[in-house]
């Protein structure tokens, strides 16, 4: 598969703090996407979950399924029990022709408390890195063999947030596994991302384009808030129009034969950043940085 450019409903509404753009209809979502250039979407709260009934939705849209967002617990849970959560949303996946499945490791999470600050997130536990790097690896060795392939989403107010998070994680763990770059969670981390995707690169196999806005992020570290309160604030945005220094970054992809999705996900307050002006920004910015680094 060649690149392909996706985009994620939080754009137009927000899974997190679904007052945002509660109002929207999929529909809105989904028409001003295609109109701004998407090949496809990641799922969010309003997508339908049964494959009967989004496969034909999507596909009037001439749209692709590009992924979603799954909640695991396997620092709470068994592996087997993981399998067994985890079974809708793979199957989703899987029918409508998704080919990797963001997973993030929820337990203890706190990105979606408005009112804790995102500082006090929780560690993860040292003594525990190679027993969960083995259960990781036999989870992902199973979706892999139903088709889709992990792709793990470092994420604020998580346990696997810094690069040092990461690096542990990818040591931890084998190939089955592979590792979600978002540019926009580094940033926010104090991290270099494109220092993270020259050690992992072999292993990146999702993007999610997210520009940071340097100014706010400044802010809201100092005001030390909540992760929701930062996007709230206007901490992210569409690639290219923040701080991130895209061009290396996709360099890089290049030169290592990447060959996903690059998505824009760039959650901002709907009623401030008018969703198609962002999504279309995003699109002919992701555009040109994708075609000048030679992925399209």
């Amino acid at each position: 598969m060649a690149v392909q450019l996706g985009i994620n409903p939080l754009t137009w509404t927000n899974d997190d703090l679904p007052s945002l753009g509660a109002e929207t209809p999929l529909e809105t979502c989904l028409s001003e996407g295609k109109e701004a250039g998407f090949e496809g979407f990641e799922l969010g709260n309003k997508f339908p979950r049964e494959a009967g009934v989004l496969g034909p939705i999507l596909n009037q849209h001439d749209l692709k399924l590009v992924s979603g967002w799954y909640s695991g617990r396997l620092l709470e849970r068994s592996v087997e029990e993981e399998i067994a959560a985890v079974q809708p949303h793979l199957t989703l996946l899987r029918e409508l022709g998704a080919k990797v499945m963001v997973f993030a490791e929820v337990s203890s999470c706190i990105h979606g408390e408005q009112q804790t600050p995102v500082h006090l997130r929780p560690r993860f536990p040292q003594d525990r890195w190679a027993e969960y790097g083995e259960k990781l690896t036999e989870f992902a060795r199973y979706t892999q063999q139903q088709g889709v392939q992990i792709a793990y989403h470092h994420h604020m107010g998580t346990v696997i947030e810094s690069a040092e998070d990461v690096d542990n994680l990818m040591t931890h763990t084998g190939d089955e596994v592979g590792l979600l770059l978002d540019t926009g969670h580094l940033t926010f981390a104090g991290e270099n991302p494109l220092a993270v995707a020259q050690r992992w690169a072999a292993r990146i196999n999702h993007v999610h384009c997210k520009d940071v806005r340097a100014d706010v992020l400044a802010d809201v570290k100092n005001r030390k808030t909540s992760f929701l309160d930062a996007v709230l604030s206007g901490v992210f945005t569409v690639p290219g129009d923040g701080s991130v220094d895209y061009a290396p970054i996709m360099q890089l992809l290049k030169q290592h034969n990447y060959q996903g999705w690059l998505v824009v996900e760039a959650e901002q307050d709907p009623a401030v950043a008018h969703p198609l002006t962002y999504a279309r920004l995003g699109y002919n910015n992701l555009s040109r940085l994708a075609r000048d680094a030679g992925l399209l």
